[in-house]
């Protein structure tokens, strides 16, 4: 079986759709999503420095339309076949088109709602996240909580994110929990999932409204929890709610084995997913599609292990 998925913010580089946007189509397509939201992002995923990438409000919908890109590159839904997608953080609203349930104007309107929504949450307080190397998960975790921090990524293979004031991040990198070898801090601009996004939600609320989401036609697995989620409803829900919840991507990682994996591939900016999934699906092929380079090997691994294979 095959799993489909999109990752989160911090996975940006600089000119990472450049060659994206050469295939057929690809540049009239991103024209038309930038549009519909008021943003270049063709500007902004080729041209745009370090910094310019890392807001929020710029990255979100950048790191949606390049998954969407990427994905419609490899081909259709139906072509692809996944037996089941998922997405970290943002990514959930890539996994959300993937599955059916908006369609990519809605997905891009909707992110750009969420990455303005969470870049004016971010502006109250100086916040950020960091990523613990090594360690014992439970120990991590109630170390963090002592030092006021949040586990906001819980993503397996041993690894966690926290997330809190810039004061907190620093005193973690001062007193790292026993068996953490390195705290790295992430290249996002704020504290995502964590108490600091409270009130976005209610504004990405108000913007979900507008929607009709359509139930998936393929098992969407939410990063809330784990659970694979059955209705429109209820993931468009669990998208607004997930601004300010931790992400549990080892619960996604469980799930995926429960339900049989064997190939799993991450579109557009790859790299992050595919590097957990190496550690804890043993087994399991991966395929990170970081460049239209890397769309025979991603073929190939459809044809052998999509659900229509």
């Amino acid at each position: 079986m095959l799993v489909l998925v999109a990752p989160g913010q911090g996975a940006q580089t600089p000119g990472f759709l450049t060659d994206w946007l050469a295939l057929p189509g690809a540049a009239d397509r991103v024209a038309a999503w930038s549009d519909a939201i008021g943003l270049d992002l063709a500007h902004f995923g080729t041209k745009a420095d370090a910094d310019e990438i890392r807001d929020t409000s710029v990255a979100q919908p950048l790191l949606v339309a390049a998954g969407l890109l990427s994905a419609a590159a490899l081909g259709d839904m139906a072509e692809i076949a996944p037996g089941a997608v998922a997405g970290h953080s943002v990514g959930e609203i890539t996994a959300a088109a993937f599955a059916g349930v908006l369609d990519d104007t809605a997905a891009l309107t909707l992110v750009r709602r969420r990455g303005l929504a969470m870049a004016e949450a971010a502006a109250v307080t100086e916040t950020g996240m960091s990523a613990l190397l090594g360690g014992d998960p439970e120990v991590s975790v109630a170390h963090l909580e002592k030092l006021g921090l949040t586990p906001a990524n819980v993503n397996g293979a041993g690894q966690i994110v926290a997330a809190g004031t810039m004061e907190q991040l620093a005193a973690l990198n001062d007193d790292k929990p026993e068996g953490v070898r390195k705290v790295v801090p992430l290249k996002v601009a704020g504290a995502f999932h964590t108490h600091h996004m409270a009130p976005a939600v209610d504004k990405l609320a108000e913007a979900a409204k507008a929607l009709t989401p359509a139930d998936p036609k393929v098992t969407y697995v939410s990063n809330k929890d784990g659970r694979a989620v059955a209705t429109g409803a209820e993931v468009l829900e669990r998208l607004v709610g997930q601004v300010a919840n931790p992400v549990r991507w080892d619960r996604c990682m469980e799930t995926f084995k429960e339900l049989g994996v064997t190939a799993l591939i991450e579109v557009c900016p790859g790299g992050t997913l595919t590097g957990l999934a190496k550690r804890a699906l043993p087994g399991v092929k991966t395929l990170a599609l970081k460049t239209p380079a890397d769309l025979d090997a991603a073929r190939e691994l459809v044809a052998e292990h999509g659900q229509q294979a």
